[in-house]
């Protein structure tokens, strides 16, 4: 498949998502997106538009992960840990049309193991 016309997909599968997925105050949108090198999380009041918290692998505290299994579940912790902190004890969970297996399973768990509900 040509490269465009996956990538043209994919933009339509995580649109498609969005449409069904809206977070608010109480319970904020956990956008979830994964590239070849990176690993980006922010939850997200879609009401009021503003990002209330956000990790990433490019961040200093967690420089020294990388876009992988191990580095989503350690990714996943820090990201669980932030929220606590921000206030946050539930969360909607925006894969980003991504299948659940693999990273995205193991950044899931290790939410879910820090303390938040998805």
């Amino acid at each position: 498949m040509r490269v465009d016309k996956k990538r043209d997909l994919m933009k339509r599968r995580r649109w498609r998502i969005r449409k069904k997925i809206v977070g608010t105050v109480d319970r904020p949108r956990m956008s979830v997106r994964f590239t070849q090198k990176n690993i980006y999380v922010q939850f997200i009041d879609d009401d009021a538009g503003n990002t209330i918290a956000s990790v990433s692998t490019r961040a200093k505290a967690s420089s020294s992960l990388s876009a992988n299994v191990a580095g989503a579940g350690e990714l996943g912790k820090l990201a669980g840990e932030t929220a606590k902190a921000a206030g946050i004890e539930s969360v909607v969970f925006d894969r980003s049309g991504s299948r659940f297996h693999g990273k995205v399973k193991a950044l899931a768990d290790a939410v879910r193991d820090a303390g938040l509900k998805l």
